[in-house]
């Protein structure tokens, strides 16, 4: 459990990945996931979703992805971004704040459940600063090639531990704890 915020919810990464490890395609395109994942394939992650914080390029992408349907009903939707959009959302709630604030304001908006991570960025930070307890990773049977990778360049180490494996049709779900690092002694 991550010692950031409250609640008894956990503070999970949840990924679309092609087989060969992007998370988006080029142009940052996710179209794609929608042909193999629907919001009901794993209905279990919906109802243990109280909150989501979402960087700023996914939350754009989704925006122009908003006539395809694609809705997904995580609760509160946060959003980190340095620079709010001129024209307010008021589905989202956008953050300026550093990344352990925002993580504990969305993980007191989820009320107990699980805190959604979307967006490389945003994971990628939580993830070098131990904010992290789970990551989801949605396989989709396609090589993409090209496009975002699951993690960038310099993101380091992060050891995982499988807890779990779940199919729906065409996607499997592989579930991972993150492995907290001892902190050092004396500090």
């Amino acid at each position: 459990m991550s010692d950031v915020g409250i609640g008894t919810g956990r503070v999970v990464v949840n990924r679309a990945m092609s087989l060969d490890g992007f998370i988006a395609g080029p142009g940052h395109a996710m179209d794609w996931i929608f042909e193999y994942l629907t919001a009901d394939a794993f209905p279990d992650v919906v109802a243990a979703t109280g909150a989501m914080l979402i960087g700023r390029g996914t939350y754009e992408v989704a925006r122009r992805m908003a006539d395809q349907d694609t809705a997904y009903d995580g609760g509160a939707r946060f959003v980190l971004t340095h620079e709010p959009p001129d024209e307010p959302d008021p589905t989202v709630t956008f953050l300026t704040c550093d990344l352990e604030e925002a993580v504990a304001t969305a993980r007191s908006a989820a009320g107990g459940k699980n805190l959604e991570i979307l967006g490389a960025d945003v994971a990628a930070q939580c993830l070098q600063r131990g904010l992290v307890d789970e990551i989801l990773v949605y396989v989709l049977p396609v090589l993409l090639g090209d496009g975002v990778r699951f993690s960038p360049p310099g993101l380091g180490r992060v050891d995982l531990e499988p807890c779990g494996n779940t199919r729906s049709g065409a996607v499997t779900m592989l579930r991972f704890r993150v492995r907290k690092r001892a902190k050092p002694s004396g500090s």
